[in-house]
């Protein structure tokens, strides 16, 4: 994979040329399993006069294709079971946890604060608050930065922020003009007056109104944008296959090795207990090169074995300031240091936000993208995200679109996203955040690192950045 993927960015046209070297290290991360990497020494990130927060615990239930087992379920099933799955991997209190938050997109209208419906139905104190974000696809990194507002300023001790998201059974409405016609046949007082009304709709009152993964501002599917923005960067369908076909055998690797620490079983109401992500399926590339565009027809490079699937799934961690951490027995996984929200263009820069957000938070924390040790980047496409690693490690784009004097650079891959990604694992829209966060604590825990490094993209054009510093040894 490696050598078709360096050839493949010598080749690139102009302009796209510039772009062409932030992908040419080399794909293999195999050293990471085959021998222990000796922990490094550098500076905490600790700021005086604010208090640690750290990250105790994070589980998430499996993630899987929409459609499978999780169909018959609502949302707060998803999240009641992430939030008993951390309950049940670090026993801690109820009463303990002062507030809970939770992510996500696509609301079930019936629990549109699924946070608090959730909780309630884990056995929470319905004195517990509770309340849900939503910023698309970083929902679930809300929730987790909600939390450590509310940690750092001394309002909480105890925060369980996660995200959920149930693409199985999404909100179908009536047309606008059947929900008008019904509201005000309701308030109708006379058989008259609801017989004239019902005397005026038409058949297309009855067409439905189907959700769709669209930019409400240019209408247009983050599929489409996926594709254009491949194209500006001059990523092929070639690279694209190769970095969705890496994405699946690391996840693979990852989950046979026992890697994917974070998920938690879940006895599905009815069917079998499911226990691990069913959406990790390792292809080959003279498979995946036989799929037709799925968005752009019939000249596109994105596919289906190239983005992200549709996905069931939740996810919960646990957020302590590290004083009442140490008080209860706690040993924390990691610290959660400075992190930073961007916006770009919703129709060309859609889903650039980590090109935008890397080097802000770097700055933010004092340190250089030499410093970080792992990579954790959400995957919404192959092409998004191997059109950001072009984008962060070109001079030209930093100047011309980010008002910045040089480039960030991109991160290493032996670094980035080594125990799968998005692609692979699974995006549950407002849970994915969870698991990038805890997935980078345990990589520096495995790979003796320091500093963490995780970024997203997200639906309107924005982004998240966060830095994740692994809790001393």
């Amino acid at each position: 994979m490696s050598s078709m993927l360096s050839s493949a960015l010598r080749n690139l046209p102009v302009p796209s040329a510039w772009a062409a070297g932030a992908l040419t290290r080399s794909l293999s991360c195999s050293s990471q399993f085959q021998s222990a990497v000796q922990p490094k020494t550098k500076k905490t990130l600790s700021k005086s006069g604010v208090k640690n927060v750290v990250v105790v615990e994070g589980v998430r239930i499996p993630f899987l294709q929409s459609g499978t087992s999780y169909a018959d379920l609502m949302p707060h099933d998803l999240a009641r079971a992430a939030l008993q799955g951390l309950l049940t991997r670090t026993s801690v209190p109820r009463d303990v946890v002062d507030y809970i938050v939770y992510g996500t997109v696509i609301q079930e209208v019936k629990t549109s604060n699924v946070a608090r419906e959730a909780a309630l139905g884990a056995g929470f104190s319905d004195k517990t608050p509770a309340h849900t974000v939503t910023m698309a696809c970083i929902s679930s990194n809300q929730a987790m930065t909600t939390g450590v507002g509310m940690i750092a300023a001394g309002q909480c001790d105890v925060v369980v922020a996660g995200g959920v998201e149930l693409m199985s059974d999404v909100p179908i409405r009536h047309s606008r003009k059947m929900r008008k016609t019904m509201l005000t046949l309701n308030r109708a007082k006379t058989l008259g007056q609801k017989l004239s009304l019902i005397s005026k709709i038409r058949p297309d009152y009855f067409a439905p109104e189907l959700p769709a993964v669209a930019e409400f501002s240019t209408s247009e599917t983050m599929g489409h944008s996926a594709d254009r923005l491949a194209a500006a960067f001059g990523v092929s369908r070639r690279e694209q296959d190769e970095y969705a076909l890496r994405s699946h055998t690391l996840a693979k690797k990852a989950q046979d090795e026992g890697l994917l620490q974070d998920v938690v079983p879940f006895k599905v109401p009815g069917k079998d207990t499911v226990t691990k992500d069913n959406g990790i399926r390792p292809s080959s590339m003279e498979q995946m090169g036989k799929l037709k565009p799925a968005f752009v027809k019939p000249y596109g490079t994105v596919t289906a074995a190239n983005s992200s699937f549709l996905t069931d799934g939740a996810s919960a961690i646990l957020l302590m300031s590290e004083e009442k951490a140490l008080a209860m027995g706690y040993k924390p996984k990691a610290y959660l240091r400075d992190f930073v929200y961007v916006s770009q263009d919703p129709k060309d820069q859609l889903l650039l936000g980590p090109t935008y957000a890397t080097p802000k938070v770097l700055e933010k924390a004092g340190l250089s993208l030499s410093d970080i040790d792992v990579f954790e980047f959400h995957e919404a496409f192959a092409g998004q995200i191997l059109a950001n690693l072009k984008a962060m490690d070109s001079d030209w784009f930093a100047q011309n679109y980010m008002g910045r004097k040089a480039k960030v650079g991109a991160p290493p891959l032996d670094k980035f996203n080594t125990w799968g990604g998005s692609l692979s694992l699974g995006h549950p829209f407002g849970a994915t955040g969870c698991r990038l966060v805890i997935t980078a604590a345990h990589r520096l825990k495995k790979e003796g690192g320091q500093y963490g490094l995780v970024a997203a993209c997200a639906a309107g054009g924005q982004g998240h950045a966060m830095i994740v510093e692994l809790y001393p040894q």
